[in-house]
């Protein structure tokens, strides 16, 4: 796509990026990084948010993300070039960051996590209001996913999740009905939800965080850790595929797992109880499935 020169001064704001507009408009999902567009605001919204989680991770962050942090060596100062982060990500686990324009089917999702190709969002958040965003963003993506991916044994856990959708796209085609399906995707959206997004590991320390939705909230990473409010439990499946979340406040309930063989073994049982059909008729109710979504693993 080229870039119309006229959308400069306004920034990747999200919300507010003519760049992504055009794209959606085109039907572009896949793009490049057009990083001249990014302004100044927008770097500085990305300094601000990387600047204020540094005392937040050295003491709720995992380990191993804190491992992955430094050797994407990702800049201060600045929003990261993707081509950069990548340039540190590739050798060690195959997995690359892939600009998208905005939101990705839930298949298409998953199928990029197959093949070590995690969908990017190149906005940022504004920087006078840095605090809530409903949707992801670029320091959510980068900050928040990306250094999780430098760990061998999490990143083939998310190359099995994305084995899970080519496994629900056989059987929905094999003959599972919509509603069978859409319980199918509720799970595992569910899954997803409470390990990569908010999920909590064991450590000789106490419980610390390695889901990108805690670690890139500087609100919400100490409250999942401290906070008396919040119910904290070892990861029992049966209880993850049927309990619903809401995206609009901190969340009440999450679930810590031993470590990322643990993860990789819970997802491996999650593709097994698929083709057993105990994903076929989970409790329902948030997510809400799409039709969209169901239409890509009809697709397959």
């Amino acid at each position: 796509m080229s870039v119309n020169k006229e959308v400069l001064p306004m920034g990747l704001t999200t919300n507010q990026a003519p760049f992504i507009e055009q794209a959606r408009a085109e039907g572009e999902l896949y793009i490049q990084q057009p990083y001249e567009l990014y302004s100044e605001a927008n770097h500085r919204a990305w300094q601000k948010l990387f600047q204020r989680m540094q005392g937040p991770w050295q003491k709720y962050g995992n380990p191993w993300f804190l491992e992955g942090l430094a050797a994407l060596s990702l800049p201060p100062d600045r929003v990261p070039r993707l081509s950069e982060v990548n340039a540190f990500l590739m050798p060690r686990t195959g997995f690359q960051a892939r600009a998208v324009s905005g939101y990705v089917p839930a298949f298409t999702f998953f199928d990029c996590l197959r093949e070590r190709a995690f969908p990017t969002t190149i906005t940022i958040r504004c920087e006078t209001d840095l605090d809530y965003l409903p949707e992801p963003d670029i320091f959510h993506d980068i900050a928040g996913h990306v250094p999780m991916h430098t760990h061998p044994a999490f990143a083939e856990a998310l190359v099995r999740f994305g084995d899970c959708a080519h496994t629900a796209a056989e059987l929905a085609r094999a003959g599972r009905d919509e509603a069978k399906l859409a319980s199918i995707v509720r799970a595992l959206a569910r899954f997803f939800w409470f390990t990569i997004e908010f999920g909590l590991m064991k450590t000789p320390e106490g419980l610390r965080a390695y889901g990108s939705g805690l670690l890139s909230s500087y609100g919400e990473l100490q409250h999942s850790i401290e906070s008396r409010e919040v119910n904290r439990h070892p990861l029992q499946l049966e209880w993850v595929i049927h309990q619903g979340f809401d995206i609009d406040h901190y969340q009440p309930l999450l679930f810590w797992i031993d470590g990322f063989d643990h993860l990789f073994d819970l997802v491996d049982t999650l593709n097994a109880w698929m083709q057993e059909g105990r994903l076929d008729n989970v409790a329902p109710g948030e997510p809400q499935v799409s039709a969209e979504d169901l239409a890509g693993f009809m697709r397959g």
